[in-house]
Order: C-alpha cells, then structure tokens, then sequence
C-alpha cells in the first residue's frame, strides 16, 4: 500500500547514461577496427608493477574503475556491457590444440584452441571482475606475460578464482579490450577456464602433454591413488574444500581403471564415499548422490553395512537438497535397514512426509514456516505445489501457465519453491547498471541472482536444461547445446542474465533485508514453475511471498483449461506500466484495461497521474492507524476525483489501477474505526 518508491531507488543523471553508451561504444569501435591484429607484446617488469599497483589500491579501497556515477543509499554501482553474447566452449580440454601467447590476435574467439598461462602478479579484484598478469605455459621472468580478467563470475567456492591457483588453462581464449581500452585475455563463462589446483597442476598438464608423466603399473598406480586418497583426507581436515575434491577426483581416474578395479575394487569406493562428502558440503548434489551411489558395496559383513549406511545416507541428502523426496526416501529407508539407530536419518524420514504431503496436497503450515523466518534463516524448507497447473503454449504470448482443475477464487493456484533467491541483505547481493548494444538500453540489474544461479548450475547440471528452457532473447548460437562434457558442466552466462532479466522477481522485504549486503540491492530469485505465468492488467491470480516460497491464489474463479495471469507492473499509470514492461520484459501490454487506458485523452492521464501522486503523498505522510476524520474526508475526496478520470462505460467492469492505493488506505482506516 506504500507508495511505489523504495531505499534502492536508482538515480542516474542523463550525462552519465550518455558517458556509459560511448564509453561501450568506443569499445566496440576498437575493437572493430583492431580486430584480427597480432597481440603487441607487453614489458613484464612494466605490466607486474601495473598489476601490484592496482592491487594494492583496490586493497586500500580505491574507486573501482567500473563504477557508474549512479547514486543509491548506499553508494555508487558497477556499470557493464551486455548484449554482446558469445557461446561456451563445449570441446573437450584434450582436443583443443596448444596455442601460445604470441599468437592471440585482437578481438578473436580462437576456436579449437587452449592456451595455458601461470599467474605473474598478485590479484586486482574489482566488485564486478578481477584480473591479473599471467605469462604462457613456458614463460618465466622475461618472457611472454598478458593481461587475464574473469567478469561477473569470479568467484567459486566463496573464493575468487583468480586467487585459488596459480596455473590455468583457458579454453577457446578470447583476446580483446576493456571499457578502458587495454588489450586483455577475457573469460566471462567459468567453464571456459580450467582451474588447476597446484598441487595437482603437473599430472594435469602432464595428460595434456601425452602423458608422459602418467602412473605405469598397476601397483604403482594403486599407491598414487592411496597417496590422492591421503591428500584428500587431510585438505578435508583443514577445511580446503576444492583441493580436496581435486584430489579424490584424481585419485578416482586411476582407481576406476580396470586393471586397478579389478586388483582393489574397494579403493575406487573409498575415494567415491569420500567425495560424496565433500561434494555435499559444496553443494554439488547431482555428484554426491552418484559418488554415493557407486561406493555401495552390498556385502553383508558389519564393516560393509556400516560403510553403506554412511553411503545411503549421503545419496539421501543429495536427492533431498534437490527436490527428489521421493528418492531420497528410498535411500533413508534403505540406510534405516542398516544402521536403523541413526536419529537424523529418522529426522529426515519425517521430513520427507511432510515434503511429500506439500507436494501432493498443498498442506503448507504457513504459519508455522513463517515463524521460522528470520534474516540468518530466509529460505524455506518445503516442497513445491505445482499439480493444478500445466504448461502450453499461449498464443501470441509463447508459453503460459495453465489451470488443470477448476480453481475457485481465494484459493491456492500453486507454491513453488524458489530455484534460487539472493536477500538484499546477503552478500552475494549485487546490483549493476547493465547497457545493453542490442536496444541501446541502460537498465538496473540483478547480477547478484545471476552470479548465484550460474553458480548453482555449474555444482548441479541435472538442472540446466530446466533454467534454459525458459524464456531469454540469446537463445545460444544453437550448435553446442550441451549442459556437461567431461571437463564438467557447460554454463552460458549469457543465456542465464537473458533469462534473469525476463523472468526474475523480487520477493519483498520481508526480513528487513533492505540491500546491505556486499553490492546493495533488493532481494531477487528465480521461480522456475512461476515464471511461465504471462502479465495481464486485469490478472485471475496474484502472488504473495512467504521467504523462498511463492504462494499464486486465484482472485476470481478459474475454469480448467484457462491460463492464469497475474500483473507484473501494477503502476496506476498507464505510460509508467508500459514503459516498464517494455523496458523489462520486452513487451507492451495490450490487454482491456490498457486498451481503454490507451483510449483515454492525454488531459485525463495527466490529472490521473497528479492524482495518484497526490494519493501516493497522502498516504506516505497519514498513518492509517490513527486517521483522524478530516484525514479520512480529504482521502475520500482524492478517491472520488481519481473515480472520476474513469469513463464510466468504457470502463466497466475493469479495475481503476490509480485509485489502488488510496483504496486500501481507505479500507484500513475504516477497519479501524
């Protein structure tokens, strides 16, 4: 009911969207006129200095050279270039050719290629990137060095990716130049560069090389994968998460070979339960399920039993931190029969009932879930409830959402649990000025759920192809549309902000989580189920959020067969709404009431429009609570002039968006009297 401003409004002055169009567009000049030009070789000693230098001033808290002369509450915000997209690679490492630095050329996605680079430098990390100099495979003090950046997606694990490791190998290298016009190595999919944990960097380069180095002998390749086993174990210990997961995955390569298998079946277990761990503390489930899965032994010695339970028991966790209930019931009843002492297998048991229940019969206890709210706690624990609908194609609309039963009004349409939602308050909270070279637009996005989200699609690719069969204007370059290879999963980064930008919503401030984390913002997720409801002005559903969870009611009664709608924009203002949902969700609104609105004179808007501001004013400065009735006569007065801007007729039976909010002012401040 407040008026439709909040704390993460965004001013921007005309001269700084200018200054951010030509700053791209001068780029994108360069870069067309250097393009194919042999990369000219830099000064080491110059381009170390450069680097510390940036370093040490981004340390020191320095102005970030991305940032946009755009004010909020809490500071400026990074301004980036979108619309440019280009395709992961989805080639093997191993059937990529070798390239050195001295032949990257000027604004060219070198194809079929992969170079291997050593990090020269300390790292500069920037809110939205960080970079750093790095010298070929073979380059030491002296040689060959480059620039090397890693955009939006910098960070894996909690920690900057640059920093995690001092070798990578880049698959497919892109050469071009920054907004500030510097020629640089530039990743923008995190798969398309290959992180080789130091300690495991020789053997990978090794089997890139011909594999040379490789493990000969089955007794000899039995203790390297012990000793990987050992490594493991003791990066587990110290809490270094990706090593140790590097080290049981080599260790596994060689303990899965037949002539290993065959002579210690069990080694290859014991690395695969071993990972299984680590991987669900990483949130990478799809893996931990299928590590748990193949350590199963079915022996019936104690030992055995003992060692299953513990397998069950990770599969089941895995399945229920995706979604899979009725799996991961399966796996902890199995577990019980093992090890039927074990309280939080019993704990997740009843869990999964009650997940099962959501799922079937929409039994939500709200209240309950909403007690349980907090800012440490915002997300849900509870299944989706999504059998009164269907998806089918809407004409002139793609596809929408369908209802598959009569639904009547008041009534729960669906709860869907968000995909993937980041708080205002958390850190992974991030809000960008984005221009975008494909519609010459500026916008305000959240690249903060767009970070989130790749990252969770790269930890669990069983569920990339639900989030890209959304709808984004990149649909890819339709060749490599695949989710994993064998150097693991393949994310396109720029299909995913495509998709962010077209079907994310903001679940409100319910936590008080008022855009205080790391790069301020309001709170945004993803609603995979909800994001195929079309807009309407004049909508059968509306929304509410309880934390994570979407909740869609009816507010009139739906026929099966009928597609649901529910507004995306609810401006009074028949200008701002069109203008919002063109510029967000690219498309204008056409149905009755904008046809009618559309009709109006340009006289009658406008007074409607001083109205509801008026309105808006109104209700920002008169509690309801403790309206006086002078308060409430004056707000009668501006409800009866708003009224009258309507043409009774035209308007009939279609709701008065501009007299919304004076309404609902209205009608608590007669409850309360």
């Amino acid at each position: 009911m407040a008026p439709q401003h909040d704390e993460n409004t965004v001013f921007m002055t005309e001269q700084e969207a200018d200054r951010i169009r030509n700053t791209i567009k001068i780029r994108l000049q360069k870069c067309s006129e250097l393009a194919g030009h042999a990369r000219e070789p830099r000064e080491p000693k110059d381009a170390i200095r450069q680097a510390t230098g940036a370093s040490l001033m981004a340390d020191m808290g320095a102005a970030d050279p991305d940032a946009a002369q755009t004010r909020t509450q809490r500071g400026t915000l990074p301004a980036m270039a979108v619309g440019q997209p280009y395709p992961p690679c989805a080639i093997p490492l191993r059937d990529l050719q070798p390239m050195k630095l001295s032949d990257l050329r000027m604004d060219i996605h070198h194809r079929g290629r992969r170079l291997a680079v050593k990090r020269a430098s300390p790292v500069v990390t920037l809110v939205a990137r960080s970079w750093t100099m790095v010298y070929g495979e073979d380059g030491e003090e002296g040689g060959e060095i480059e620039r090397l950046e890693v955009c939006l997606h910098k960070i894996r694990h909690g920690k900057d990716i640059l920093e995690s490791a001092s070798e990578f190998i880049i698959k497919e290298p892109y050469f071009t130049l920054t907004d500030q016009g510097e020629a640089t190595l530039r990743v923008d999919h995190p798969s398309d560069l290959i992180v080789c944990q130091d300690e495991t960097a020789n053997n990978t380069l090794a089997s890139l090389n011909g594999g040379k180095d490789d493990v000969n002998g089955v007794a000899a390749a039995e203790e390297f994968a012990k000793a990987c086993k050992d490594q493991g174990n003791t990066a587990l210990e110290k809490q270094n998460l990706p090593l140790a997961h590097a080290k049981y995955t080599e260790g596994l390569k060689v303990a899965r070979q037949d002539t290993v298998s065959d002579s210690n079946p069990n080694l290859a277990r014991d690395l695969s339960r071993n990972r299984a761990h680590v991987n669900l503390l990483l949130s990478q489930f799809d893996e931990a399920k299928a590590d748990a899965k193949s350590s199963l032994t079915g022996r019936e010695d104690q030992r055995s039993k003992d060692l299953d339970s513990k397998a069950y028991f990770r599969a089941g966790s895995a399945a229920y931190n995706l979604g899979e209930y009725q799996e991961a019931k399966g796996y902890f009843e199995e577990q019980q029969k093992l090890s039927p002492g074990n309280d939080t297998a019993r704990a997740y048991l009843r869990n999964i009932e009650k997940r099962l229940q959501e799922q079937e019969n929409g039994a939500f206890n709200f209240k309950k879930i909403r007690a349980g709210l907090s800012r440490s706690r915002p997300r849900v624990d509870a299944a989706s409830y999504v059998g009164n609908t269907e998806i089918k194609d809407s004409p002139g609309r793609g596809r929408g959402l369908f209802a598959t039963r009569d639904i009547p009004a008041g009534e729960i349409v669906m709860c869907e649990k968000a995909f993937c939602v980041v708080w205002g308050h958390e850190k992974e909270a991030l809000t960008a000025m984005t221009y975008d070279v494909r519609d010459d637009r500026i916008r305000v996005s959240p690249v903060g759920l767009t970070k989130s989200l790749v990252q969770k699609l790269l930890c669990n690719p069983s569920q990339i192809g639900k989030v890209m069969d959304l709808y984004g204007d990149y649909q890819g370059d339709g060749k490599n549309d695949v989710s994993s290879i064998e150097d693991g999963p393949v994310v396109d980064t720029f299909r995913v902000h495509d998709i962010v930008s077209r079907n994310a919503f903001g679940p409100g401030n319910q936590l008080g989580d008022s855009g205080d984390g790391a790069g301020g913002g309001a709170s945004t997720g993803l609603w995979v189920r909800a994001a195929y409801v079309n807009h309407s002005c004049v909508p059968n559903a509306e929304k509410e959020y309880v934390g994570d969870l979407l909740v869609l009611r009816a507010t009139q009664p739906v026929a099966a067969g009928q597609e649901l709608f529910h507004a995306y924009d609810q401006s009074g203002d028949y200008e701002s709404r069109q203008r919002a949902l063109l510029t967000t969700w690219g498309f204008t609104c056409g149905c009755a009431l904008c046809a009618a609105e559309e009709g109006d004179e340009p006289a009658a808007r406008k007074r409607r429009k001083a109205l509801a501001d008026e309105a808006d004013a109104f209700v920002g400065r008169e509690p309801w609570a403790r309206a006086k009735r002078l308060a409430v006569v004056k707000a009668k007065r501006i409800a009866r002039d708003i009224e009258g801007t309507y043409d009774a007729e035209r308007y009939k039976g279609l709701p008065r968006l501009a007299a919304r909010t004076i309404q609902e002012w209205l009608g608590l401040a007669g409850e309360r009297r």
